[in-house]
Formats: structure tokens, C-alpha cells, sequence
């Protein structure tokens, strides 16, 4: 590539010494800018013009007829090949996409769990209806499960809702095992003392879990229905909320260490509790007094769950379980105020587009949190 420089009145150069590499074929100067036509010849309009050029060159890149704006103009011509032929520009292919199978479902019995990395889980049955929503922080971390037709009685049913904290395999572990230990408890204590058999379940669970020598945690809520009546546990922030000819009525009491008795209860035990950017947290670490799970805080987070019993009635309209990425958002009365003209006075209830409607409620006023929402018809259920 050669440079020249070409300057009016200099007494080294002069626009009559340019070699002839840099002239057209008939002998006459390139012009000066790269916007003007190669037939059209007007003096330079600047004191300094800058040409670039190729020994094998015969026309700039630009021919359109324009005045130059600039005082400096630079003129590149198209590569050429040896034998004068141009090159084609090379059009490169987008490579195609690369489809990378998802885990899913894993499906045991009557029971199934939501499976690890899905954006959204979609369940609707007979009776029930389930929707996950992945939130904005991970992977899915949320896992549900449900039973029916326990012992072959279609009146009875076991339903839960885990909410995992710090990875995914403590809620996937009690979404597996959970219901089957409550049915063994029962089995073993008789119907007079569900709610002890619940507990024992829990615990066990907890036990079982720890063994597994693995990290993280999970919120529980769970109902069991049993020959009309409804056993509501819960250890966590997830929570069962019932519609009573349209009242929504909480069923649980979320599990915060900024709780009065769950706070004498950790301080106690010789831990601390303390308010880290509004959020109150146990040693300054997880925000929930009681969970399955969290070996490094065992000894303040316990597993033991909360019970309500109560008898199934007409007016008992349906159940909400849910995980914190709802509840934090939507409040009881608006979740059951939502779901009701879906699943009430219709001869074709809709409880999954309920369902769906409040995760997207939540997402919508800025939860960052996966979002797990199941709805039971108890009416079905009514013995």
C-alpha cells in the first residue's frame, strides 16, 4: 500500500511529480474525495488530500457524485484477485440450534414431583390443580406432591408443597417420602392420632434426610384428608389458606424467627436472632425458624410442623397451598378472592387458569422467588 500526500505551493512536492501508480489509466489523478464519480474531474476543495490506492487499482469504492465535507478523503478501492477478478464476499451461515433435552417429571405412583429446571410446572386433575413458575434468582427450587386414592378410598388424599432453600435436593427428598411415612405413622398410631403420626412423619423425614449427608433446606405445607377431615401441617414460611363461602381464612402461621415464641424459642437454645436489612434471620443466616433439613443450623431450625384439624363442610369452598413467592406478594383474601369465580358456581371448574392467574399475579408485582400454587376442590372430597 502506498501513501501520498499532495500539498498546494510545497516546494518538495508538486501535483505534476506523481508517480503513475497513482493515476488512472489515461494519466490524469484520482479525485480527491471518495464520494464523487471517477468521471467527473473538480480540483481538491482542501489544502490537504490523502489518497490511498493499489498498484492494481482502478476505480475508488464510491462513485456517487457528491461534494467532499471533509478536508481529509480517503479513497479504497476493491480488493481485486491477480487476474482482475473481484472478490465475492464471503456469506457466513448461522450454525443451527443446539436442542438440550430437560429433566422430567418423575412421576411414582400418585405422587409427583416437579422436576428440576423447568420453567413452569402445569398439573390439573381430578380434584386438584398445580402451577410452578421458575423465579429470576436459579433453578427451580420449589417441588409439590400428590396422592389420591389412599388405600384404594378416592375420599382420601395426601397434598404438599416444599419450598427449597439453598438447592433443590431437600424438597425433591420430602416430595418422594413424605406422604409415604405419614401413611406408615398412621398405620401405626391409628385414626384417633393423625395429627401425632403427621409429626412423627416430619420428623422422620427430617432424620432421614440429614442422613443423605447433603446441604440445604425446605419449607413445608401439607393436607391430608382422611374420611372428611382435613389435617393442615406446615414447618416454614408456606402456607394453607381455605376458602370459607369466599372468606379466606388462614389454616397455618408462617414460621419467621421474628415470631415472639419462635425467637424465645432459638434464644433459648443459645442462638441469635438479628434484623439484616429488614429481614430477620437465625445467626444471621436463614429467615425461617423451622424446616426439613439445614444440618449447619439444626439445632435452632426444628422440623417439627404445626396442625390444624378441621371437618370438611359444604362451605369449605377449596384449599390454597402455596410457597412464599406467592404469599409475599398476594395477600389471603385477594388469593381467595381470585380463585373463587373459577372454581365456585361453574359447572366446569377451572382451579388450574386460578392458579396460573395468581403465580402471574405475584411474578407481575415483582417477585424475584419461585412461585408454586396448588388448589384442591374440597367438595370433591367431601365424605
Amino acid at each position: 500500500m502506498s501513501l501520498s500526500l499532495i500539498i498546494p505551493n510545497s516546494p518538495i512536492f508538486s501535483p505534476k511529480k506523481v508517480p503513475s501508480i497513482f493515476c488512472k489509466s489515461d494519466g490524469s489523478a484520482f479525485s480527491s474525495s471518495p464520494r464523487t464519480n471517477g468521471s467527473q474531474q473538480q480540483p481538491p476543495s482542501s489544502p490537504l488530500s490523502l489518497s490511498l490506492s493499489s498498484p492494481k487499482s482502478s476505480l475508488p469504492i464510491s462513485s456517487t457524485p457528491q461534494s467532499p465535507s471533509s478536508p481529509l478523503s480517503i479513497c479504497v478501492p476493491k480488493k481485486q484477485l491477480l487476474f482482475g477478478t473481484d472478490v465475492a464476499p464471503v456469506k457466513r451461515k448461522r450454525p443451527g440450534r443446539i436442542e438440550i433435552p430437560t429433566s422430567m417429571a418423575v412421576q411414582l405412583g400418585f405422587a409427583a414431583e416437579t422436576p428440576r429446571g423447568e420453567e413452569e410446572v402445569q398439573v390439573e386433575e381430578e380434584g386438584y390443580s398445580v402451577y410452578c413458575k421458575r423465579g429470576r434468582r436459579g433453578k427451580m427450587e420449589d417441588r409439590y406432591s400428590a396422592a389420591v386414592d389412599l388405600n384404594g378410598d378416592p375420599k382420601q388424599a395426601f397434598f404438599g408443597v416444599y419450598d427449597g432453600h439453598g438447592d433443590s435436593k431437600a424438597a425433591e427428598f420430602v416430595a418422594k417420602n413424605l406422604d409415604k411415612k405419614v401413611m406408615e405413622e398412621v398405620s401405626k398410631t391409628g385414626e384417633d392420632a393423625i395429627d401425632d403420626a403427621i409429626r412423627d412423619a416430619y420428623l422422620i423425614t427430617d432424620m432421614d434426610f440429614l442422613k443423605e449427608d447433603v446441604g440445604g433446606g425446605t419449607c413445608c405445607v401439607t393436607a391430608m384428608i382422611h374420611k372428611g377431615d382435613l389435617f393442615v401441617s406446615n414447618a416454614g414460611d408456606c402456607r394453607a389458606v381455605l376458602s370459607r363461602n369466599g372468606v379466606a381464612e388462614a389454616l397455618t402461621n408462617d414460621h419467621h424467627p421474628s415470631r415472639e415464641d419462635e425467637r424465645d424459642r432459638i434464644e433459648a437454645l443459645g442462638g441469635y436472632v438479628d434484623c439484616c436489612h429488614g429481614v430477620w434471620r437465625i445467626q444471621g443466616s436463614l429467615a425461617v425458624s423451622r424446616a426439613i433439613g439445614d444440618k449447619h443450623l439444626k439445632q435452632w431450625v426444628i422440623a417439627e410442623p404445626e396442625t390444624k384439624m378441621l371437618k370438611i363442610k359444604p362451605e369449605c369452598e377449596f384449599l390454597i397451598l402455596a410457597s412464599d413467592g406467592l404469599w409475599n406478594k398476594v395477600t389471603n383474601q385477594e388469593a381467595v378472592d381470585l380463585v373463587r369465580p373459577f372454581c365456585v358456581g361453574l359447572d366446569k371448574p377451572k382451579p388450574f387458569s386460578a392458579c396460573k392467574k395468581l403465580a402471574e399475579l405475584s411474578s407481575w408485582r415483582g417477585s424475584f422467588d419461585d412461585i408454586s400454587v396448588m388448589v384442591v376442590q374440597l367438595q370433591h372430597f367431601l365424605f
